[in-house]
């Protein structure tokens, strides 16, 4: 599944300064599962949550119109850097990013509400659960929010795991689940990609 669609040069050289840093990039097959959701909904308007230096904004912006806006959301301003430079070594204008530099929790309240086509989570586990309340603010209806590492390396699933990453986790899972407002789906492609479709 990973090797279905390989990764060309810019993602694998994306790929490999964010592991020198010590960030884990969302896999091929989520990134490749990204890409189809943001053709599928004909994205804009799109918001990330961690910038994966640059190889989850490459997947994304491959798929969204060749003049929509990726807002990258990072903490670490290393982060950020490199991913601009992944952006530019696959071709990727600056004009097609907004790149914002601070606490996830803190940006997203200065966001538009009802304006954005996808929001993708991959940076605090622990936040999780406020990332979708957050995410539910932005989206439009007919909007997607998706959520990597959903199911954290199998310890989701192991109820003898109790610490505060798996925990939230588990309770973004319940919230998904439990929200009428919610077309939830759990797709497993790489360490599991939680999405869910924001009804009309």
């Amino acid at each position: 599944m990973e090797d279905f669609l390989p990764e060309d040069e810019p993602l694998s050289d994306a790929r490999r300064r964010g592991e020198e840093i010590g960030a884990s990039p969302i896999g091929s097959a989520g990134g490749a599962a990204l890409r189809f959701l943001a053709t599928l909904l004909g994205a804009r308007t799109v918001v990330e949550i961690g910038s994966g230096c640059g190889v989850s904004g490459i997947w994304l912006m491959r798929g969204m119109p060749k003049d929509a806006v990726l807002t990258s959301v990072d903490i670490d301003p290393e982060h950020q850097r490199l991913a601009k430079q992944a952006y530019a070594e696959a071709g990727l204008g600056s004009f097609r990013t907004r790149m914002i530099i601070g606490p996830a929790l803190e940006v997203l309240p200065r966001l538009t509400d009802g304006a954005y086509d996808l929001v993708f989570c991959d940076a605090q586990k622990r936040e999780y659960p406020e990332y979708l309340t957050g995410a539910l603010r932005l989206l439009r209806p007919g909007g997607v929010v998706a959520f990597d590492n959903a199911l954290w390396g199998g310890w989701v699933a192991d109820p003898d795991r109790r610490d505060p990453e798996t925990e939230a986790i588990r309770e973004v899972h319940r919230m998904i689940r439990e929200d009428d407002r919610l077309v939830p789906l759990l797709v497993p492609v790489g360490d599991g990609l939680l999405c869910a479709v924001k009804r009309d």
